[in-house]
């Protein structure tokens, strides 16, 4: 398949309808989905009927540019998330939200860090993008020093959806961060 995208250690590619299984083992582990459904599994139906479905019409939508694009080890092949770079559905095409979800072996390793780096530059450099953001539960502290590490900004509160009202820590709320394509310039080398 394609590559989208390497960093030093993973290769992004397109995801395809034969990878569900992927994303269903991802979505069923409890520590990954805490600060997305309180713990509970995504439905492996949800995952084939409605997930993969939505996310093989974004290839089509962005001609392959931007989207959720699965990653893998380069040393040994193995499945360790996704990533996303996309605009949202009714948002301007120079804005896209950066996010990603990685298998709990995957933790710890900088993958977030060093991926995301490296979709910062394609979208700065390559995509014409002018701003990138990325949301997450204010509980999430690993998440947010991911985005504090690429430089991004946090901008705002943001509420949280009302189907995530009983996950812990959604008391606290959520927030927004952003990065400008001149505010990452400066530390792109």
């Amino acid at each position: 398949m394609t590559t989208y995208l390497e960093s030093e250690r993973l290769t992004l590619r397109p995801f395809a309808a034969a990878d569900a299984d992927l994303l269903i083992e991802l979505d069923s582990d409890p520590a990954v989905m805490r600060y997305l459904s309180g713990g509970a599994p995504t439905p492996p139906e949800e995952v084939r009927d409605r997930a993969i479905p939505a996310i093989l019409a974004g290839y089509e939508r962005w001609d392959h540019e931007l989207g959720l694009f699965a990653a893998y080890e380069k040393d040994g092949g193995a499945f360790v998330g996704w990533f996303c770079l996309r605009p949202l559905r009714s948002g301007p095409r120079e804005e896209a939200e950066l996010g990603y979800r990685l298998r709990r072996a995957a933790w710890g390793r900088g993958y977030a860090t060093e991926v995301s780096r490296a979709l910062l530059a394609k979208g700065f450099a390559e995509l014409g993008l002018r701003l990138v953001w990325a949301e997450t539960m204010a509980a999430n502290r690993p998440s947010r020093n991911v985005m504090e590490k690429l430089g991004m900004v946090l901008v705002e509160s943001v509420p949280v959806p009302e189907d995530m009202a009983a996950v812990e820590g959604a008391e606290q709320g959520g927030v927004r961060y952003e990065i400008t394509k001149e505010q990452w310039a400066p530390g792109r080398a």
